[in-house]
């Protein structure tokens, strides 16, 4: 049976991460912050409630599973949206904080199980922030993009032992996150949100936001046999973002 560890795995695109690999076979365990939706998943699933920022929760989640086919570091927040000039430092750090280090202490923590077993698949998500940079979220471009340079390097250390490193670059996904992100710019801005969301619709070249299930098949895809031979590769999930700043 196959394994696979999703961070923030409890809603959102962790969650349609988790349906997507136990459909398609893998024993499915998931780490979240928040118990209430912890709570909620299948009882076929396996939960802990842990911070991605925990060492020592992320290092004995994964002693407890053993053999780890497939992570996929996922644990991330928006943080601020605000002109750089007026992001707090604590706003700035806890940003940083859950996207880069969490993703950097799980997968420490994964990789020696790994190359015992001589196999495996890191999944990272990163975020078309990390390609592009996003005006009015520093710190999430700046952690995004980090990400991106921690699976190069993870893919570089690990592939000798058979294991393969990749990052997913959600463009704007569906869901109560990004409807977050759309309130606040819409107040920078002094737009109505639905002004915001056909901005960043428009700045696509298929002209549409995208889903969390659409990520999830894609992990699903890096988590499989069938990309056995893709690593330290930046795949963007966005319908083709043309201009990451739309001009409304």
């Amino acid at each position: 049976m196959s394994h696979v560890l999703i961070t923030a795995g409890a809603s959102g695109i962790g969650r349609a991460m988790g349906a997507a690999f136990e459909a398609a076979g893998h024993t499915v365990w998931v780490t979240d912050v928040d118990g209430a939706a912890l709570a909620e998943l299948p009882r076929t699933w396996r939960s802990r409630q842990a911070d991605a920022v925990d060492e020592a929760a992320m290092a004995a989640v994964i002693a407890e599973i053993g053999t780890l086919d497939v992570l996929c570091a996922n644990a991330g927040i928006a943080g601020p949206t605000a002109l750089v000039e007026d992001i707090a430092l604590a706003d700035w750090r806890a940003c940083v904080s859950v996207n880069l280090e969490g993703a950097f202490l799980v997968a420490k923590h994964a990789a020696p199980a790994m190359k015992a077993a001589g196999r495996g698949a890191i999944v990272l998500t990163s975020s078309t922030a990390g390609i592009y940079g996003y005006p009015n979220r520093a710190p999430y471009a700046a952690a995004k993009w980090a990400v991106i340079g921690l699976m190069k390097t993870l893919a570089m250390e690990l592939g000798p032992f058979g294991i393969r490193a990749n990052a997913i670059c959600p463009g704007a996904v569906e869901g109560p996150r990004m409807e977050g992100v759309l309130a606040r710019e819409a107040a920078i801005k002094g737009m109505t949100r639905d002004a915001v969301y056909a901005g960043y619709a428009a700045g696509t070249s298929m002209r549409s936001f995208v889903t969390a299930q659409d990520v999830a098949d894609m992990a699903v895809f890096l988590g499989s046999d069938a990309a056995r031979l893709v690593s330290g590769q930046v795949i963007a999930v966005d319908g083709h973002t043309e201009n990451p700043d739309p001009k409304f």
